[in-house]
C-alpha cells in the first residue's frame, strides 16, 4: 500500500512537469527502480517462506526407519532455518520502508518549509521597501513642513 502511494506521487511529479527531463524525472525514475527492487525482494522472500513451509509439512511424516527420521529432521531444521532467514529479510524490508517513509516525509516537510521561508523573505523585502518609501515620504513631508514653518509669519510673532 505504501509503495503504491510513493509510485503515485512520483508519477504525478513526472506528468505535472510538462517535460520528461530534469531532476524531478530522474528522482521519479530512481524511485520507480527502487520500488521494483523492493517488490522483487518481497516476492522472493514470501515465495521462500511458502515453499519452505510446504517442504516442512511434506517431510513431517513419521517413518519407521530411524535413519530416515533423522534425515527428515535435518531437512525440517534446514527448511525452518531458510524460513527464518526469509522472514528476517522481510522484517528488514519493512524497517527500510518505514525509514524511507519517515525520511521522504521529512524531505517533503523541508521542501514546504523552504518554500514558506522564500515566501516570507519576499514579503519581508516588500515590507522593507514599503517602510523605506513611507520613511522617505515622511521625511520629505517633514522638511516641507519645517520650511513652511520657518518661513511663516506666525513663527516670528511671540506668544504671550
Amino acid at each position: 500500500m505504501m509503495m503504491k502511494n510513493k509510485a503515485g506521487g512520483a508519477g504525478g511529479g513526472m506528468s505535472g512537469s510538462g517535460e520528461g527531463a530534469g531532476p524531478t524525472a530522474a528522482a521519479a525514475a530512481a524511485a520507480l527502480q527502487k520500488q521494483k527492487a523492493l517488490l522483487q525482494r518481497v516476492e522472493t522472500d514470501i515465495t521462500s517462506v511458502v515453499d519452505n513451509f510446504t517442504q516442512i509439512v511434506n517431510v513431517a511424516r513419521v517413518s519407521d526407519l530411524p535413519v530416515k527420521n533423522s534425515q527428515e529432521a535435518y531437512m525440517m531444521e534446514m527448511r525452518a532455518s531458510k524460513m527464518v532467514q526469509a522472514a528476517d529479510s522481510i522484517l528488514k524490508l519493512v524497517s527500510e520502508l518505514k525509514q524511507t517513509a519517515i525520511f521522504s516525509g521529512f524531505a517533503s516537510l523541508n521542501d514546504h518549509v523552504e518554500q514558506r521561508i522564500a515566501e516570507f523573505d519576499q514579503e519581508a523585502e516588500k515590507t522593507n521597501r514599503l517602510l523605506a518609501r513611507i520613511g522617505d515620504d515622511a521625511s520629505a513631508s517633514l522638511k516641507e513642513l519645517e520650511a513652511h514653518y520657518y518661513s511663516s509669519s506666525q513663527r516670528l510673532t511671540p506668544d504671550v
